[in-house]
Formats: C-alpha cells, sequence, structure tokens
C-alpha cells in the first residue's frame, strides 16, 4: 500500500506559477484569430507610378548588366596585331616562350 505525502504549500505554489507561465507563453505564441498566411491575404495594388518607377529601375539593371556583358567579351576577344612588319622579334620571343611553356623542361 503506498501513501501519498503531505501537500507541501510552497511545492503547490511554485507548480501553480510555472502553469500560469506556460498559458501566458502559450498565448504569447500562439497566431493570432484573425492571422492569414501571407500569400492568401489581399494585396493592394500598385499605383501606376510606383509600377513604372519599378519597370524603370528594372530596365536599368538589366541595360547595366547587358553593357558589362558587352564588354567583358569584348576584353577577351584577340586583337589583330597593330604593326604586323615591326613586331617579328616579338612574336618570335612569344613563341619560344610558348614552346617552352608547353614543353616538359625544367628551368632551372
Amino acid at each position: 500500500m503506498t501513501t501519498t505525502p503531505p501537500a507541501d504549500p510552497r511545492i503547490e505554489a511554485v507548480a501553480a506559477r510555472l502553469k500560469e507561465a506556460a498559458q501566458k507563453r502559450a498565448e504569447a505564441y500562439a497566431p493570432p484569430t484573425d492571422w492569414q498566411p501571407i500569400w492568401k491575404r489581399s494585396r493592394k495594388p500598385k499605383s501606376i507610378k510606383a509600377k513604372k518607377a519599378e519597370l524603370a529601375k528594372q530596365r536599368k539593371r538589366l541595360k547595366a548588366a547587358g553593357v558589362r556583358r558587352f564588354y567583358g567579351a569584348q576584353s577577351r576577344r584577340p586583337r589583330p596585331r597593330q604593326n604586323p612588319i615591326g613586331s617579328a622579334a616579338a612574336r618570335r620571343d612569344a613563341r619560344a616562350l610558348s614552346r617552352m611553356r608547353h614543353s616538359n623542361a625544367w628551368v632551372w
């Protein structure tokens, strides 16, 4: 036969406070009664001025991206030699360096 310990008023008071705090937390974290997910809320339509401003901003951004892309491609494009007659020595040097780079010779 089990016996129950006598009720301690201090323990009962602490338990009551804990229950009350838990209830308050549950109320604080519970969603409000008229809560709706954001995708179901009715949206206020943008004004024509705001819509045009947004489109202008987007156009500007896309144009800037196109310009960057164009100039990025330009810089990688091979250029014709300006003076092919006078650059024979430079071509010779470049050829020698290229051969060294592609060979497996170790330069000490």
